[in-house]
């Protein structure tokens, strides 16, 4: 069973699972795949071709794979989830959010309001990105992964000057358990390795070695993360 609001746009070879929820003026781009028990609110964009601008860095791509959206996935109001990223079973996807494609969402994940996920991502299982974070491109999050408010990652240490960036790009990475606190900003290229933790407002230039804490600009090692933060101790 399909409910449908208003105004819905559906294109061709669209395929849905069972239980399917549609708000108003949702448009769902052609080859999408949909599961079952997907709730998809309020001019929701699914299935997006990027627009490339002339001055892009991006090959230009003519046609993209198809979305791929799993079991009990909800998407927010005004959500933009691009062609070609596969979205896994329970993930929620909150309003306002922009998932790029080539991007891929793992099991029971949270994408807060506002999040933008860039082209060519892997976000893990069961993490949580809360409002406004940016994930640039080519970044690698692994799982139970905690990203806070306004957290921004980046990935061009030229800031858009020389040729030489071209092939130098490179997102961030955080490992199983990482988490990163509000208002932070991550250097290009750095990992924050498991269970790695960055306290707010701070700027991180150097990787983050295991199980750590770190603070300050530039970030720096305050502490180890007490036994009883460590993913390996939670219920």
């Amino acid at each position: 069973m399909i409910a449908k609001g208003q105004n819905v746009l559906i294109g061709e070879n669209v395929t849905f699972g069972e239980n399917i929820q549609l708000g108003n003026n949702v448009i769902i781009y052609p080859g999408t795949k949909i599961g079952n028990n997907v709730v998809i609110q309020d001019n929701a964009v699914i299935g997006k071709h990027p627009t490339r601008a002339k001055a892009s860095i991006l090959p230009e791509v003519k046609t993209l794979p198809p979305t791929i959206i799993g079991n009990g996935v909800t998407i927010g109001t005004s959500a933009i989830i691009y062609a070609n990223a596969e979205i896994a079973d329970d993930v929620f996807i909150a309003d306002l959010a922009t998932v790029r494609e080539r991007v891929t969402i793992g099991k029971g994940t949270i994408i807060g309001r506002g999040v933008a996920v860039e082209n060519d991502c892997k976000i893990g299982n069961n993490c949580k990105l809360e409002t406004n974070c940016y994930i640039t491109a080519y970044s690698e999050l692994g799982d139970f992964v905690f990203i806070a408010p306004c957290v921004v990652t980046t990935n061009d240490n030229y800031m858009a000057r020389s040729e030489e960036r071209f092939n130098k790009f490179k997102g961030v990475t955080v490992r199983e358990g990482g988490r990163i606190g509000a208002n932070s900003t991550v250097l290009p290229g750095k990992t924050i390795h498991e269970d790695g933790a960055v306290a707010a407002g701070s700027v991180v230039t150097k990787d983050v070695d295991k199980e750590s804490i770190v603070l300050g600009n530039p970030a720096k090692l305050f502490k180890k993360v007490p036994e009883n933060q460590l993913l390996k101790n939670q219920d």
